[in-house]
Order: C-alpha cells, then structure tokens, then sequence
C-alpha cells in the first residue's frame, strides 16, 4: 500500500505550512527549509499515517549559475510499513559555507551519508558528532591558496588540481608493445 501525496503533504504540513510538495514520475519530493528540516522529518518519522522509518541517502547537489541557491541537500527516505519512498530537499542559501541541520540524532546512519556529502560538496551539517573527510585526506587542499577543495563541486576542475594529490607510478607507460 503506497501513501498518497496528499497524505504526506498533510503530515508535514501539519509541522509547516510552508512546505512544498513536487510529484515526478509517481516520485515524490518535498522542498523544506533548513530552519524547519528536523520537526518536518521527524513528523514524518513518527506519524502513524506515514512512518518513513529508513534514512536511505543524503547526498548534495551544486546548481552552480542555474538556481537562486547554489547548494541543495536531498534525504531520501523509505517507509517500510507502506513501501513508499519520499525526498526531502533543503535549499541551501549561503555560497561560501553551506550548513544545513544533521539528521543524525533521527537516523543514525545520517552520519555517514552527511560525512560524505561534507567531503563531496563542502556542506557542512550542524550538531554532527563527528563531521570529517570521508575519501579525501584531511589536508585535501589547493596548493596555491590553502583552501579545502571539494571534488564534486561544479567549480572544481575537470582535470583536478596540480600537486594536490600525488599521482601513482605508472611503469606500464615506459614499456614498449
């Protein structure tokens, strides 16, 4: 039994009223900003008629030139007693440092999906208990500037940055077919 939008629209309206719900392809998304993310999600956490119990994901994108805000978290969440799935967007506004709430305390799995969107994007998730590089060293930085750099930004260059990191050896370039 999948839940119906006006369901989740009233469930998380019922924390705000200002929330928006977007339907795609039978997919729901709903647009909630940062001050208002942990009473939404956890609305829809606890709610009988929703019950999204499973934080599945908690990624980044960068709009880089093309929203009025740079940055977006998207939560993807599943309910296991209505097999449905929602997304929860939280438009980001700052460019230069990002921050949005962590969902930990709700999800513990939050905190490795958040570590990584932080390591990825350069979002930042406030209240995280242990917010740090995830695949990139801790001293990922640009070497001209000193600044942390972030691979998945759309200002990060394509071709990555000289000297950032080292280059392993490749002998098999020196042999001769």
């Amino acid at each position: 039994m999948s839940l119906s939008k006006e369901t989740i629209l009233s469930v998380a309206q019922s924390v705000f009223t200002g929330v928006e719900l977007y339907e795609h392809r039978d997919q729901y998304s709903l647009i909630v900003l940062p001050e208002n993310l942990i009473e939404v999600a956890t609305e829809l956490r606890d709610n009988p008629a929703t019950q999204f119990d499973m934080l599945l994901d908690t990624t980044g994108i960068d709009w880089l030139n093309t929203k009025s805000h740079r940055f977006e978290v998207v939560h993807t969440f599943y309910s296991l007693p209505f097999k449905s799935r929602i997304r929860i967007k939280v438009p980001l506004e700052s460019k230069d440092s990002p921050t949005c709430p962590s969902l930990v305390e709700l999800w513990e799995s939050a905190n490795w999906y958040e570590r990584e969107t932080f390591d990825m994007y350069g979002i930042y998730f406030e209240n995280h208990p242990d917010l740090r590089r995830f695949y990139m060293p801790e001293d990922f930085v640009d070497p001209s500037s000193g600044e942390p750099i972030y691979p998945l930004r759309k200002d990060f260059p394509v071709m990555g940055i000289p000297g950032s990191l080292p280059l392993p050896q490749y002998p098999e370039k020196n042999q001769q077919a």
